[in-house]
């Protein structure tokens, strides 16, 4: 079985962003009740930062277990599959080298504001900018990647919908 390695269009990979971004809710919600109730939490911000290495976890299990088998749920609804440069399934250890460099959609406007005691739309303002910065860099890759995947070693390509 050959691969097409066509680079999904930018739309339509922030669109697949975005619907994933819906589908972590859940996720998130029940990691976090999890959370509150396991360690008996009575206040939203006792073990905050518990809770935040908590969810770093959870999250990098749910993306490192399904990319090492090739799409997470929001991909297969767009036809995108994450593969190596040579075309095949990335290893459980590129895929979590691809976790931890994603983190460069959020992380840099995170710590940019931080210093500053800023509102939460003006925040939210700076994280958007970015973002669309982060996703316009993509133009300039060869192959039109997002950086993080060209430094992970991974690239985002179409995937044909299975057949039923």
């Amino acid at each position: 079985m050959t691969i097409a390695l066509d680079t999904p269009g930018l739309w339509r990979r922030m669109a697949c962003w975005v619907y994933e971004g819906i589908l972590l809710f859940g996720v998130v919600f029940l990691a976090g009740y999890l959370f509150g109730t396991l360690s008996q939490t009575r206040y939203a911000l006792d073990n905050r930062h518990a809770l935040q290495a908590f969810l770093f976890v959870v999250l990098g299990i749910y993306f490192v277990w399904f990319w090492a088998h090739g799409q997470t749920l929001a991909m297969k609804t767009w036809n995108i599959r994450v593969v190596g440069r040579d075309g095949k399934k990335i290893t459980q250890l590129r895929a979590l080298g691809r976790y931890v460099l994603s983190w460069v959609w959020f992380l840099p406007p995170l710590l940019a504001v931080s210093p500053f005691h800023l509102s939460g739309g003006e925040i939210v303002v700076i994280c958007l900018g970015w973002f669309a910065v982060w996703a316009i860099l993509s133009r300039f890759h060869p192959q039109r990647q997002f950086w993080h995947d060209a430094w992970a070693g991974t690239r985002l390509v179409t995937s044909a919908p299975l057949s039923r």
